[in-house]
């Protein structure tokens, strides 16, 4: 009997990463999904998970404090080894982040700090510690954003960070390339969730510039992404490796 696949998707209790998760299990995949402080809505997104037909837990961390990944990494193992016989899985999806704008002129470094620990500190060593984990042959996808290629005013914490990751995509892809690991970045588009308090959603004024500047005349939603993320954990994806795949409904062509 084959054993099921196994994902991890951090941030997965809400918005983009509540998606991916989603369409992760709708492929046949199992899914851990990590929350940082709204167990409630992670567990909510289980449950969803459940009804597919697919094992799923939500285990709570910060992913932007590298003090709490070995704590993690020991749960995580040990459900992996409690439920499937062995501390093994097939997909690691880093999702968790926080939004925020800011002039360049008006940052301060403790917020610089923040965004350097949860997008990019913080993926690169919770990767790391999950790497002796992690399946031959498995996939790791990153998330950036389309802002890594084009420029707005207010972004430099948060598109440098994401900057920051796409590099470092392209140089794991090399060197995990050994164990037939493929290693992606989704760079999504403006996306209407509750990412940065809901600017892209609720606010009808940037909602209508960003439909201005997209070559597809609007703003994304969370479907547009989460497929594309549960796509490269299949099969059909196996020869993508080091890419920056931008899901942004042609922004600024």
């Amino acid at each position: 009997m084959t054993q099921n696949k196994i994902a991890l998707v951090t941030g997965g209790s809400r918005g983009l990463g509540r998606n991916a998760a989603i369409k992760i299990a709708q492929k046949g995949i199992d899914v851990v999904i990590t929350y940082f402080s709204n167990e409630e809505k992670a567990n909510e997104v289980v449950n969803e998970i459940r009804k597919l037909g697919r094992k799923s837990v939500a285990i709570k961390i910060d992913t932007s404090n590298t003090k709490e990944f070995q704590p993690f990494v020991t749960e995580f193992t040990s459900y992996l080894t409690r439920e499937y016989g062995a501390a093994k899985f097939d997909f690691l999806i880093n999702n968790a982040g926080t939004g925020g704008n800011k002039a360049f002129a008006d940052a301060r470094e403790d917020e610089f700090d923040a965004f350097v620990n949860i997008h990019y500190k913080g993926v690169y060593f919770l990767t790391q510690k999950l790497l002796p984990y992690l399946n031959d042959c498995g996939s790791i996808v990153n998330i950036s954003s389309g802002l890594a290629r084009f420029s707005h005013p207010n972004t430099s914490m948060y598109a440098s960070v994401k900057g920051a990751i796409e590099v470092v995509t392209r140089i794991w892809a090399v060197e995990l390339g050994q164990r037939g690991i493929k290693v992606n970045v989704v760079a999504p588009g403006a996306v209407g969730t509750d990412f940065n308090g809901g600017t892209v959603r609720d606010n009808e004024k940037i909602s209508e510039m960003i439909s201005g500047i997209t070559a597809l005349g609007r703003t994304g939603v969370p479907d547009d992404i989460g497929g594309v993320i549960a796509f490269l954990c299949t099969e059909d994806a196996r020869w993508i490796n080091g890419q920056r795949i931008e899901v942004s409904g042609g922004m600024h062509l």
